[in-house]
């Protein structure tokens, strides 16, 4: 398995799994320039901007109408309405599992989230097993056992970010922290989760990590 992260948090987020998936696509066009060639699957995970780049999308389709998108039904329309053939949409649901040929048998298992916008992870068996989530508040509804690759959300120190809101509130600022809080995963939360679906062999990786705001 190989991987390569692109862009992770709030500017955009893009990870390419084995050369031709693609999670994720909200980063410029310009920054895929080097793996669009190769993509042939984009498995996307909800509308917001920082995963769900517009002007990027369009461009990839219009560039290779062949790549298949991968999503649950709310992002259907907002694909449509870029120009996507419905032809190459394939609209998956949590707890199937799907599989996909891409000159090897792929198989993806999407997973709900915990956001506020419909969201999914998703799990994905090619040689390897690997599991992908960001923009959760929780993971602990999900039982995610013994994967070879964990790519998971660890967006802040719990510690950290009481701290900041504490402060915040206490000086009467607007407090996005909070906000943030409630939808995304600490590292407390992702370790804790790990801890209870890792096996001995498996690796992580922290994703969509906080970035402090003034």
């Amino acid at each position: 398995m190989n991987f390569n992260v692109i862009s992770t948090g709030s500017s955009g987020n893009a990870v390419v799994i084995n050369d031709d998936i693609l999670i994720d696509c909200g980063v410029p066009f310009k920054v895929l320039q080097s793996v669009k060639q190769d993509i042939k699957l984009v498995l996307l995970t909800h509308i917001h901007a920082d995963h769900f780049n517009k002007s990027t999308i369009k461009a990839l389709h219009r560039e290779r109408p062949t790549i298949r998108f991968v999503c649950g039904e709310w992002l259907v329309n907002p694909l449509i309405d870029l120009g996507i053939d419905k032809r190459v949409i394939d609209v998956v649901k949590h707890g199937y599992v799907y599989a996909f040929n891409l000159n090897r048998e792929v198989k993806i298992q999407p997973f709900t989230l915990v956001h506020d916008a419909p969201n999914f992870g998703y799990g994905i068996i090619d040689k390897c097993c690997i599991f992908y989530a960001t923009d959760t508040g929780t993971l602990d509804h999900l039982s995610v056992k013994n994967y070879d690759y964990y790519f998971i959300e660890g967006n802040h120190k719990q510690e950290e970010m009481d701290e900041r809101i504490k402060n915040k509130l206490e000086n009467g600022q607007y407090c996005y922290e909070i906000r943030a809080a409630r939808n995304h995963l600490s590292e407390e939360q992702a370790f804790e989760w790990l801890a209870e679906n890792m096996g001995v062999n498996s690796k992580y990786m922290f994703l969509h990590q906080h970035k402090k705001k003034a």
